[in-house]
C-alpha cells in the first residue's frame, strides 16, 4: 500500500519550510504520550531497536521524549548501544525550530539516560529531519507503529499549491477536509504488516462527512481497534476545544474493538488503569467515575459515519448490527423514504378544495398532523401535476390549473428546476409516486425530540418534512411498536445530528441504520404487545416487547 507518487511540478513542495502556513500545533501532555505508546504496545520490554516508530509533526518533541526514553531502557535491557537504534525512529517537522528543539529534548532525554554524548548527537540528527510529511517518498513512511498529534489546519487555510500537493497524494482528502485526515491516510498506508497507527486528534472525521472517504479506507482495510473519546479531558498543554480522541488502527483483518469514553478526571493515574485493561483483554466493559469501556467483536461496518455513544451502547449497537438485518430490505421489501418536494409550497399547497379540477388536488399529509401520535388531516392538498403513469398533465385538458399554474407562472419558472427544464415549468421538484398515496406507510417527522411513528392507513401523499416507511411484508403496527421503542430510536441518537435542545433529526439515511429481526422471528405475544403499544403511543411497553424481541436484558444509557 504505497502512498500515491507527487506529480512533477508540485515535487519541490517535499522539502519546503512553510514560515507563512498556519501550522494548527497543539502539545501533548507527557502522561497523554504514554498512553498513548502504552496502548500502542510500543514498551521498554521489546527490542525496539529491531522496530520502527514514526511522528509525523513532532513539533516540539513531546512523543520524541517519551519514545527515546523507552529506546534507552530497550536498548539497556538488551544490552544493546543507543547506536542500534539508529534507524528506529523517523520524525518529521515543517519548521526548523521544532526540528532544533526536538533534536535538544531527544539528547537530553538520552543524556540523562545515561547515554554517551557522540552517540546521542548521531543518533537525534538520524532520528528528526525537516520536512512536509505528506509529501516525502514512500520510503520515508514505512513504520511499525505511526504516533502523534497531527496538525489541526483546514484545508483552505493551506497556500494554494500546497494544497494542490495534498490532495494529490491524500484522495480521502475531499471537501472541507482537516489537514489530519491526510496524516490518517498517509500514515495507514504506510504501516508494515501488522502495524499500528495510534493518535489523538479531533475525532469529527468519523462522522462527518468530510471523514467518508477516510473511513471506507479504514472499514474496507484496517482494523480499527480502539476509540477513546476525551472531550472533557486537559490532554494538551494549551486549552483547545478539538474534541480529541485517541484511535489505534492495525494494519490486520479487523478484529475486536474497544470504544470507550472519559469524563473531566481522566488523568495520568486513570490512564495507566485503562491501558491495563485494554491490554488484559479479560472482563468485556468496565465503567468507573473517570471512563467507562467495552470490547466489541467488530467494529462497525458502515462508512457514512459511525455512531457516538457510551461504549456499553455502542457495545450493544454493534451487537445488534451483527445478529440483525437493516430495517430498509430488499426480501422483505421495506423502503424508507421521503416525501414530496415542490420547490414552491406557497403555490403548491392549499385547503381551498375548489382551487383547480378536483382529480388535481392530492391530499397530503403535513408533521402538523403527526402531532397526538395518531394521523389527523387538517385539509391541505398537493395541486398536483403529475398523471397516474408519471407524466406530466396536459395543461390544456385542465384550464382551471392550466389558469391556477398561470397566474403564478413568473414564481414558478424562477425555480431552479423550472430553469432547467423550461418547458416542463410547472412540475413539482419531485414526482408524486400515486402508489405511495393508497399504501399503509409509518410517517416520521424531520425534527422530533424522540422517535415518533404515526400510521397512515392510506389516502394521503407525505410532504417533504415527513419520511415515511412502506413494507411488503410487515404488519405496520407491529413494526411501529418496535420503532416507537427505545431501542429503535437508540440506532438513530447514536447517527444522527442532534439539534440544539436535544432535538434528532429522523432522516432516511438515519432511519436505515435501524437494525430488526425478521418479521416472522417475533412470536405472536410479542407481535401483539407491539401493536397495542403502539396503538396507545406507551413507549415503555413497546420497549420492553423490543428488548425480547432483540433478546436484551436491557438498554444500556
Amino acid at each position: 500500500m504505497a502512498t500515491l507518487p507527487l506529480p512533477d511540478d508540485l515535487r519541490h513542495l517535499a522539502d519546503l519550510p512553510t514560515e507563512a502556513v498556519e501550522h494548527g500545533e497543539v502539545f501533548t501532555r507527557r502522561w497523554v504520550v504514554d498512553l498513548l505508546l502504552d496502548l500502542l504496545g510500543y514498551t521498554a520490554d521489546k527490542d525496539l531497536c529491531g522496530l520502527k516508530i514514526v511522528e509525523p509533526a513532532c513539533g516540539g518533541g513531546a512523543f520524541l521524549g517519551a519514545i527515546a526514553s523507552r529506546i534507552s531502557a530497550s536498548c539497556r535491557a538488551h544490552e544493546r548501544p543507543i547506536t542500534d537504534a539508529v534507524d528506529a525512529v523517523r520524525a518529521f517537522d515543517l519548521l526548523d525550530r521544532n526540528v532544533r528543539d526536538s533534536r535538544a529534548l531527544v539528547e537530553n532525554e538520552l543524556l540523562d539516560a545515561g547515554e554517551l554524548p557522540e552517540e546521542v548527537r548521531k543518533v537525534a540528527e538520524a532520528w528528526i529531519g525537516q520536512g512536509d510529511y505528506l509529501l516525502q517518498p514512500d520510503t520515508e513512511h514505512r513504520g511499525d507503529y505511526v504516533v502523534g498529534n497531527p496538525p489541526y489546519i483546514r484545508l483552505e487555510d493551506v497556500p494554494d499549491d500546497r494544497m494542490a500537493a495534498y490532495r494529490s497524494v491524500c484522495p480521502t482528502m475531499g471537501g472541507r477536509a482537516d489537514i489530519y485526515v491526510g496524516f490518517y491516510e498517509v500514515a495507514l498506508r504506510s504501516l508494515n504488516p501488522d502495524g499500528r497507527l495510534g493518535f489523538i486528534c479531533a475525532d469529527r472525521w468519523m462522522r462527518n462527512q468530510y471523514g467518508r472517504k477516510l473511513r471506507q479506507l479504514v472499514t474496507e482495510r484496517f482494523s480499527m481497534d480502539l476509540a477513546l473519546v476525551m472531550h472533557d479531558v486537559d490532554a494538551f498543554d494549551d486549552q483547545v476545544s478539538a474534541y480529541p480522541a485517541i484511535t489505534i488502527i492495525s494494519n490486520r483483518a479487523q478484529g475486536g474493538a474497544v470504544a470507550a469514553d472519559t469524563t473531566r478526571s481522566f488523568g495520568a493515574e486513570q490512564a495507566r488503569a485503562f491501558a491495563v485493561w485494554y491490554s488484559d483483554g479479560g472482563s468485556t466493559s468496565i465503567d468507573g467515575d473517570s471512563f467507562q469501556a467495552a470490547r466489541m467483536p467488530h467494529w462497525f461496518p458502515e462508512e457514512d459515519s459511525w455512531p457516538a455513544a457510551s461504549p456499553a451502547r455502542l457495545a450493544v449497537l454493534e451487537d445488534l448490527t451483527e445478529r440483525f438485518r437493516l430495517l430498509e430490505d430488499a426480501e422483505t421489501g421495506t423502503k424508507v423514504g421521503i416525501g414530496i418536494a415542490t420547490g414552491a409550497d406557497k403555490v403548491f399547497l392549499t385547503k381551498d378544495a375548489d382551487l383547480v379540477e378536483e382529480d388535481r388536488l392530492l391530499p397530503m399529509a403535513m408533521v402538523r398532523d403527526t402531532t397526538s401520535g395518531t394521523l389527523s388531516w387538517n385539509g391541505m392538498r398537493l395541486v398536483n401535476p403529475w398523471t397516474a403513469s408519471g407524466d406530466l398533465v396536459d395543461l390544456d385538458a385542465y384550464p382551471r390549473l392550466s389558469a391556477y399554474f398561470e397566474e403564478h407562472g413568473e414564481a414558478l419558472r424562477k425555480r431552479y428546476v423550472a430553469v432547467k427544464q423550461p418547458e416542463r415549468w410547472y412540475k413539482t421538484i419531485d414526482k408524486v409516486d400515486h402508489r405511495l398515496t393508497r399504501r399503509q406507510k409509518l410517517l416520521f417527522p424531520d425534527m422530533k425530540l424522540r422517535i415518533h411513528p404515526v400510521l397512515d392507513e392510506g389516502g394521503l401523499y407525505p410532504h417533504h418534512n415527513l419520511y415515511f416507511i412502506v413494507s411488503d411484508v410487515w404488519d405496520m403496527r407491529v413494526l411501529g411498536g418496535l420503532l416507537l421503542s427505545k431501542v429503535a430510536e437508540a440506532f438513530v441518537e447514536a447517527y444522527a445530528v442532534k439539534m440544539r435542545g436535544g432535538t434528532l433529526r429522523f432522516q432516511a439515511q438515519y432511519l436505515r441504520k435501524i437494525r430488526v429481526p425478521d418479521p416472522e422471528a417475533i412470536c405472536e405475544s410479542d407481535r401483539v404487545a407491539l401493536a397495542e403499544a403502539f396503538d396507545q403511543r406507551d413507549v415503555r411497553a413497546a420497549t420492553e416487547a423490543a428488548l425480547r424481541v432483540y433478546g436484551l436484558a436491557e438498554l444500556p444509557d
